[in-house]
């Protein structure tokens, strides 16, 4: 009778994360992680059809996670200003997470594409909590100020800038 695993996918998802992070995108392979994960190759393979999807699966669900809290901070936070450095630093722990990952030669080959084709994607994701705010929604074009917003945010933290720089500009935005 064959054995029964439960929660494989979260398990081989939590694995391809821990490889990525203590060896990198071009060491792990699927033999690796089927090998920490008691499975065979073939097993992966059921759950991913290939090592970018299971990379793709991680990167997934840990942004759902990190837009979890931006979410729940636009649910409890009553001023913008919270909420602005909510998504901040749920940006900044995500990208410092994955620094290894994006700034890795061989995955880049692989996820430039990707990563530009949903960057759009992020920003909308994140302009819809931002558009929820008063101080946004009230404004005249709101929801293109929400999107202006969301990507100023994801632009400025990629690009290393500190939240107090981001906010200084919001914040003429915002209080003009």
């Amino acid at each position: 009778m064959p054995k029964i695993i439960e929660n494989v996918r979260e398990m081989l998802i939590e694995e391809a994360r821990r490889q990525m992070e203590e060896s990198g995108y071009g060491t792990m392979t699927i033999r690796s992680i089927a090998g920490a994960c008691g499975l065979g190759v073939g097993t992966v393979y059921n759950y991913f059809v290939s090592k970018d999807m299971l990379v793709a699966s991680v990167l997934l669900t840990d942004w759902q996670r990190c837009m979890g809290i931006v979410n729940d901070c636009c649910g409890q936070m009553s001023g913008h200003e919270a909420v602005f450095r909510c998504i901040y630093d749920q940006l900044k722990g995500f990208l410092h997470q994955y620094e290894r990952l994006f700034t890795d030669a061989e995955a880049m080959k692989v996820f430039t594409g990707a990563f530009s084709q949903r960057h759009k994607q992020l920003r909308d994701q994140l302009a819809e909590p931002i558009g929820r705010l008063e101080a946004v929604s009230q404004m005249p074009n709101g929801a293109f100020l929400a999107e202006f917003i969301a990507e100023s945010l994801l632009t400025w933290t990629v690009a290393g800038k500190s939240y107090e720089e981001i906010a200084a500009v919001l914040r003429l935005i915002i209080n003009k």
